[in-house]
């Protein structure tokens, strides 16, 4: 079995002094999606922050065995840790070309890559992107970190208030792009893990509280309920 490409050891992170992440703990395999798990406001997202030092953490990080959370955030991402953060955050005044090339890290940008899961953008690239809708701002969110051969992706809510079919498209890109880098993702839509997703990370209260098979979890009905709060049969 190869080694995990990201582990995470008693990780604790606070946004302006208020503790937001107790104690987590879990690994990312090198292949493959991971899905972080759990009620609104429980931490994930905070979790990924504290990954990424964004906000104030202590814990131990590795990234394919070496430690990086020391580094300030640029030099984490440099290290080959791409990012999509929750609420998107493109540049709504430059076109969705400037976006796309502020991203570009290396010589040989994967713009093939972004060019064949996300035709639209090609389209589009001298629309501004405040002018865009919120799903294809969300493709300019991810296609920004697929443009780099990256170690993993961090990919936080992706779906996050878009329609079904968006939904779709966004998950058929993560799934394309998990054939060459590993995700970890933070996702609430269960339609979308059960998708995408081999193991699991649940959290709650800021602590780590289940890890599994995501499926194993959503198909357990009293598990989804008590891990989760919802009824797995409704996304079924």
């Amino acid at each position: 079995m190869s080694e995990p490409i990201l582990r995470v050891r008693n990780l604790r992170a606070a946004i302006s002094g208020q503790q937001v992440v107790e104690d987590v703990s879990f690994e990312v395999p090198a292949t493959g999606i991971t899905a972080v798990l759990g009620r609104n406001g429980v931490g994930k997202t905070s979790t990924v922050r504290g990954i990424l030092g964004l906000i104030d953490r202590s814990g131990e990080v590795r990234l394919a065995g070496e430690r990086i959370d020391g580094l300030p955030t640029h030099r984490i991402v440099q290290r080959g840790v791409g990012y999509v953060p929750e609420d998107r955050e493109v540049f709504a005044g430059l076109t969705v070309a400037e976006n796309l090339a502020l991203a570009e890290r290396q010589t040989h940008p994967r713009r093939d890559l972004v060019a064949e899961l996300f035709p639209d953008l090609v389209q589009r690239r001298d629309q501004r992107a405040g002018t865009l809708s919120g799903g294809q701002q969300q493709m300019v969110s991810v296609a920004r970190a697929l443009l780099n051969d990256n170690q993993i992706l961090l990919v936080d809510e992706p779906t996050k208030g878009l329609a079904p079919k968006i939904v779709a498209e966004v998950a058929a890109a993560l799934a394309e792009a998990a054939k060459t880098v590993p995700i970890l993702l933070v996702e609430q839509n269960l339609d979308v893990v059960r998708q995408l997703a081999g193991p699991a990370v649940v959290i709650a209260g800021g602590r780590v509280v289940h890890t599994g098979r995501a499926t194993e979890i959503l198909d357990d009905e009293e598990l989804t309920r008590r891990l989760l709060g919802v009824s797995a049969e409704a996304h079924a």
